[in-house]
């Protein structure tokens, strides 16, 4: 990896894909409203119908799974990811053409998905190749505060699964509420997300066993924000671990130089990868403690004639069609299976 500087902007551009590639590859990526172009009278889908505010045709929505398709096979290096997050997908139809009607199905993925109660019926699901991760168990989780006051949203994904059929996984994926209404109106809605979670992952290390956790998504907060930084908990990977504290795989600061999404002129990173002390440590089954990455190679980025500098460059502008790949970069962690670190 190097720093690219432009117009001020430290940005990391991950070069080579396949450098340092662990066991296996997990990867969670919004992929900016990978919708179909069919009515779903239950969801608020209007926008992306042939007749509606952004024109979406079954062209355009074949394009935009191309498009993903070719993000996927360039994270992986020699091989595709073994395992994927998404969000920000509209239903199980969307995500078999991307796995079935792409060079993709000579891999075999199998889905994880579950419609969500979010209004526009943009979902999170995950997509692994079987042989290499086994599901066991999961559960989708509504995001509900006790005042029963927030809107309906994204739930949280809950998969236990087995590694090469010998080491337990567990992981969350999770879409929080955005900021679209203001940062202090919506917080709330991100608070009740953050405490659900914090429960399940207590839940999990209470019951012993020292589970290794890994938790993804796009959290529409950054690590300094009280969803993250105070009731999560989340810190940055020391020496000292502990197997029920989420930790930040990556160097300290490192995505206060950086993001993932671009508002306003500045990046944000809201899109992370998260483990617990006992996924850090242990020698069977780990993540390294730098291994975080943004993966932001140049065909996902333009220039940004506004602000300057580069932008991801999206599917759109407004309603505005510009064919790119999503508004926001992926990002992704190897898994080792071995002692050597």
């Amino acid at each position: 990896m190097r720093l690219l500087l432009f117009a001020g902007l430290f940005f990391p551009i991950f070069l080579n894909a396949q450098e340092g590639r662990g066991d296996l590859r997990f990867v969670f990526y919004n992929v900016e409203n990978l919708f179909d172009p069919f009515d779903d009278s239950l969801t608020a889908d209007d926008e992306f119908l042939p007749a509606g505010g952004r024109r979406w045709t079954w062209n355009r929505f074949e394009e935009n799974v191309n498009r993903i398709y070719k993000v996927l096979v360039a994270l992986g290096g020699w091989e595709p990811p073994e395992i994927i997050g998404l969000c920000e997908i509209e239903n199980h139809f969307v995500l078999h053409r991307l796995v079935t009607k792409t060079p993709l199905r000579k891999h075999e993925y199998r889905i994880i998905h579950r419609d969500s109660p979010d209004p526009r019926g943009i979902d999170v699901a995950l997509l692994y190749r079987p042989g290499l991760f086994q599901p066991l168990y999961y559960r989708y989780y509504t995001v509900q505060a006790e005042e029963d006051l927030l809107d309906p949203t994204r739930d949280i994904l809950y998969v236990h699964g087995m590694i090469n059929g010998k080491d337990s996984l567990h992981l969350f994926l999770n879409h929080w509420p955005s900021r679209w209404e203001g940062i202090l109106e919506s917080r709330p809605e991100r608070v009740a997300a953050a405490w659900i979670l914090r429960r399940l992952i207590d839940s999990l290390s209470d019951a012993g066993n020292k589970p290794r956790i890994l938790v993804a998504g796009d959290f529409n907060d950054e690590m300094s924000d009280h969803s993250l930084k105070d009731i999560l908990g989340v810190q940055y990977a020391g020496n000292e671990l502990n197997d029920s504290i989420l930790y930040f795989p990556g160097e300290e600061h490192a995505l206060s130089r950086s993001g993932t999404l671009k508002y306003h002129g500045t990046w944000f990173g809201f899109d992370l990868i998260l483990a617990n002390g006992s996924l850090l440590a242990d020698s069977a089954l780990f993540v390294r403690k730098d291994g975080f990455r943004v993966f932001a190679p140049g065909f996902l980025l333009e220039k940004d004639p506004q602000w300057l500098g580069l932008r991801p460059f999206r599917t759109y502008y407004g309603y505005r069609y510009a064919g790119g790949f999503s508004d926001h970069l992926p990002v992704f962690i190897d898994i080792f299976t071995d002692a050597m670190q």
